[in-house]
C-alpha cells in the first residue's frame, strides 16, 4: 500500500496537479488582498483557500505514511511542512501576521520544480565562500564607516553623523541608488577632494567584492549541474549494462 501510494505521488501528472494547485493558490491569495473582491466574493475565495490548504496537508500526509520516517530526514519535506504548518497556524491573538505568511505556500513551487531546486541547493553550497566574502564586505564596511564619520560627519551630520548613519549610507553608495547627486556630489561641494574616498569604495564593494558572490553562485552552480549530468551519465550506463546483461542470458 505504501508502495503504491508513494509511486502515485512520483506520477507527473500528481506533480503537475499540485503545481496548479500551488499556482491557483497564490492566485487566491492575491484576490484576497482586494476588498471589492472580497466584498463580492469573500465566502468564494476562503472556501477555495481552505480547498487548496487541504490538498497541500492531504499530500503531506500521504508522503508521511508512504515514506515513514525517511519523510523527516528529506530537506525538502520539512521545507512542505513547515510552510503548510505555518498556514496552519491559529490567525488570532496576536498571530495574524501568520495569514500574510500564507503566500509562502507560493515557496512550494521550488520544491516540486527540479530546476528550481538546482538553483537553491546551488545557492546553499555557495553559502561558505558567501559568508567568507560577506564577512569581507563587513571589514570593509566598517573601516569605510569609521572614515567617512570622521571626515565628513560634522559637516553632513544626517548622512555620516554616526557610525550607524555611515554604514547606512555607503550601503546607499554600493547600491549605486543615488549615490552621485543625491550623496557624492553634496559632499564634493564641501570636500572638494571626497571622491578620492567614495571611488574606490565603489570599485572594491559594488564592482569587486559583491561580483565575487556572484562568481561563487555560478561556480556552485555549474559543479553542481556537472554532477547531476554524471549522475545521469552512470544511470544510462548502468541500465544499458543491465540490458545487455539480459540479453545475453536469453542468447545463452
Amino acid at each position: 500500500m505504501r508502495q503504491r501510494i508513494s509511486d502515485l505521488l512520483d506520477l507527473q501528472i500528481t506533480r503537475n496537479f499540485i503545481m496548479g494547485v500551488i499556482l491557483f493558490n497564490a492566485v487566491v491569495l492575491g484576490f484576497e488582498t482586494s476588498d471589492r473582491i472580497m466584498a463580492s466574493a469573500g465566502g468564494v475565495i476562503t472556501a477555495l483557500d481552505n480547498l487548496c490548504l487541504t490538498i497541500f496537508v492531504v499530500e503531506l500526509a500521504l508522503k508521511m505514511y508512504a515514506q515513514g520516517g525517511r519523510f523527516f530526514r528529506d530537506g525538502w519535506n520539512l521545507f512542505d511542512f513547515a510552510i503548510v504548518g505555518i498556514s496552519l497556524s491559529p490567525a488570532g491573538a496576536g498571530l495574524s501576521v501568520l495569514r500574510a505568511l500564507r503566500i509562502l505556500r507560493l515557496l512550494r513551487v521550488v520544491s516540486t520544480v527540479p530546476s528550481l531546486r538546482r538553483v537553491v541547493e546551488a545557492f546553499i553550497m555557495a553559502l561558505p565562500g558567501m559568508g567568507s566574502v560577506f564577512l569581507l564586505t563587513g571589514i570593509i564596511f566598517y573601516i569605510g564607516g569609521v572614515i567617512a564619520t570622521k571626515l565628513y560627519g560634522d559637516t553632513f551630520p544626517e548622512w555620516f553623523g554616526s557610525l550607524g548613519a555611515s554604514l547606512y549610507s555607503l550601503f546607499q553608495v554600493m547600491t549605486l541608488e543615488s549615490w552621485s547627486m543625491g550623496i557624492v556630489r553634496p559632499v564634493m561641494e564641501v570636500h572638494p577632494t571626497s571622491w578620492l574616498f567614495f571611488i574606490p569604495f565603489i570599485l572594491i564593494t559594488a564592482f569587486a567584492v559583491m561580483n565575487l558572490v556572484v562568481g561563487l553562485i555560478v561556480s556552485t552552480m555549474q559543479d553542481a549541474h556537472a554532477e547531476e549530468e554524471n549522475a545521469a551519465t552512470d544511470t544510462y550506463r548502468d541500465d544499458v549494462l543491465a540490458r545487455l546483461e539480459r540479453i545475453e542470458q536469453r542468447l545463452k
